[in-house]
């Protein structure tokens, strides 16, 4: 007879924001997420969270949900890590000549593109063109509107010098396939790093464009190396394609089942983990799934 598969103990679990921990509509995690959450890391197992938002757009939908101040958040797809309570970890930058190349590449493709600036206040976004973007993404232009600042040519946002940490790059499905086929066949290429971000029901595809080697795996893998965490014993809990290095990375990788369609088929295939949906708290039953794994029961949980 076979041996049984012996699955390490959870000791960290990385977690994306959109589509994972949060509803299909609102921004509020809810209230049974947040107590899985709280219950977890109260267990000994650390909570990061690991999202495409930038640091400003992420850190005032997790705070919310009691977690420690030095609980470390992954974001613009792993550009910039910082701790929830603000302490700066890691932050790469995009060259300013590769930046400002990307500008004509990308407008061939009709596309809206963004860049994003590790600073804060207005500024920290640039583009060429609030109408044409709000047209695309109008929940997150009205989200974020104080932060945009319009520069035309969106070239001359670099007449500082300053390195942007992304571009962003929002279209339809097809228009975005064009230019990731484009842009992984240029000799561009090898100075940048493309994360897909795939919306078909929204004929919606955002491409962050980040320095090259960035990602959410890979910070989720510095991370590990610094705490002394067998990847045997990570979790990582995603929906979208942005955060599929961050999957192959751990040991225990976790697709909600409202995840990208085809991200879906190879979590199937590799025999990963389906999640409940996020509309049905997928991560907390995750999570609590994880902490009967350990012995912790309910009431014991509630007295943590």
């Amino acid at each position: 007879m076979a041996s049984p598969v012996r699955i390490s103990p959870v000791k960290l679990v990385a977690i994306d924001i959109d589509g994972t921990l949060l509803p299909s509509a609102g921004t509020e995690i809810s209230s049974r997420t947040r107590r899985a959450l709280q219950e977890t890391e109260a267990a000994g197992i650390e909570i990061v969270i690991a999202t495409g938002r930038r640091q400003a757009y992420a850190a005032p939908l997790i705070q919310p949900a009691g977690l420690k101040p030095a609980t470390v958040l992954i974001t613009s797809n792993g550009t910039v890590t910082r701790t929830l309570g603000g302490e700066h970890l890691d932050c790469f930058t995009l060259p300013v000549e590769t930046a400002r190349e990307l500008c004509p590449i990308l407008r061939q493709f009709g596309a809206t593109t963004v860049f994003t600036f590790d600073r804060e206040g207005p500024g920290e976004l640039v583009l060429e063109s609030i109408a044409q973007l709000h047209a695309r993404i109008s929940l997150w232009v009205d989200a974020n509107r104080r932060w945009i600042e319009e520069v035309v040519p969106l070239e001359r946002a670099f007449d500082s010098g300053e390195a942007p940490i992304q571009s962003m790059v929002c279209g339809t499905v097809a228009e975005m396939q064009r230019a990731e086929l484009w842009l992984a066949a240029s000799e561009i290429s090898r100075r940048i790093e493309v994360h897909r971000t795939e919306y078909p029901g929204r004929d919606l595809t955002i491409l962050d464009i980040l320095p090259p080697g960035c990602s959410k795996g890979v910070s989720l893998d510095r991370l590990a190396r610094q705490r002394g965490i067998d990847r045997k014993s990570i979790m990582a809990i995603g929906d979208n394609f942005n955060d599929l290095e961050m999957l192959r990375f751990a040991g225990q990788p976790v697709v909600m089942a409202n995840g990208a369609p085809d991200l879906l088929a190879m979590a199937e295939q590799q025999e990963w983990r389906i999640a409940p949906p996020n509309d049905q708290d997928g991560v907390a039953q995750v999570l609590e799934s994880v902490l009967e794994s350990m012995g912790v029961q309910s009431g014991e949980r509630n007295a943590l």
